[in-house]
């Protein structure tokens, strides 16, 4: 099975762009700390759906780390959102993987507040200003969104 982030330009486009205008959403992580749109104004903030047990998750979870730990203190961030399991095996998990970006453990109901997710990995992109702009349901790449974000940054 070919990776998306080794399509490069195809991943980018697949990044398609929604009509949806940002609600905005507040959600608490697991170390019980509040995540919402508002305290990221002036970053591109990525929050991302997944369940420990979806394999094209796993997948993309090291580029996220990679993502997130390269631009966290300048223009993005990664918020995670386990859609699955017990609270005891998402922080199993996020310490196995030493996922460093912020994880919440979330249902469907809390990721209407943000889109729908009809298949895991779904991810959505708000930029700067606090707009949703961008989804992808399917893998995504540190490189891919690197581009989208240079492409929509000029």
């Amino acid at each position: 099975m070919t990776r998306l982030f080794n399509l490069g330009v195809v991943a980018v486009l697949m990044f398609l762009t929604s009509a949806a205008s940002a609600q905005g959403f507040v959600f608490k992580d697991i170390q019980g700390n509040v995540q919402q749109l508002q305290d990221y104004k002036g970053k591109w903030v990525l929050v991302n759906f997944w369940a420990t047990w979806c394999p094209p998750c796993l997948e993309e979870i090291p580029d996220l780390i990679d993502l997130h730990e390269a631009h966290k203190n300048t223009d993005v961030v990664v918020i995670g959102v386990a859609l699955d399991s017990t609270e005891k095996s998402v922080r199993q998990f996020v310490a196995k993987k030493k996922i460093t970006y912020p994880v919440v453990l979330g249902d469907y109901d809390l990721a209407a507040q943000v889109g729908d997710v009809e298949a895991l990995p779904t991810s959505y992109l708000y930029n700067p200003a606090g707009k949703l702009v961008s989804y992808q349901t399917g893998i995504l790449s540190r490189e891919s969104v690197e581009s989208y974000i240079k492409s929509k940054s000029k």
